[in-house]
């Protein structure tokens, strides 16, 4: 089944889960739905693919785990949004971290779900959270362009 999405270009996930066979599943389920999907096993792997890959322009999205060994999900979210402010973040929690959930909506996360989580949802969720990143760069484009015009003298 393909992905329906508001957006013309397929979106790029970049999902961040620590257990393996997670993230195998899940990001099967997102690729069937012609979703770019990438993945990574820690906050410090997702920061790297997030710098080496382009970072707010090669991923839409991030998908990332609340509960992580080392550097959790809250830490990552931190670090995403100083690198990288477009790029938008669905956090992932267990029941016992909702409370996480909610403290990552308040530095920047774009929504959170509970784990495991309903595929439709969260492509529903991915596809608002593209929305949201694509229009805000446009209205950066827009305000770039008009001050071009406005420092030609147009």
């Amino acid at each position: 089944m393909a992905y329906r999405s508001s957006t013309l270009v397929p979106p790029s996930v970049l999902l961040v889960d620590d257990e393996a066979s997670f993230v195998e599943t899940l990001s099967k389920r997102i690729a069937k739905r012609d979703l770019k999907v990438s993945t990574a096993f820690s906050g410090p792997e997702a920061l790297e693919k997030l710098k080496s890959g382009g970072g707010a322009s090669n991923f839409d999205v991030v998908i990332l785990d609340v509960k992580m060994p080392g550097m959790d999900g809250l830490e990552t979210l931190a670090a995403i949004k100083l690198k990288h402010p477009n790029v938008e973040v669905i956090m992932l929690t267990g029941h016992a971290t909702v409370e996480s959930a909610i403290e990552g909506m308040k530095a920047g996360a774009f929504d959170y779900l509970m784990k495991p989580c309903d595929i439709d949802l969260l492509l529903a969720k991915i596809d608002r959270a593209v929305v949201k990143k694509r229009e805000h760069e446009e209205k950066i484009l827009q305000a770039k362009a008009q001050m071009i015009v406005l420092k030609r003298g147009f």
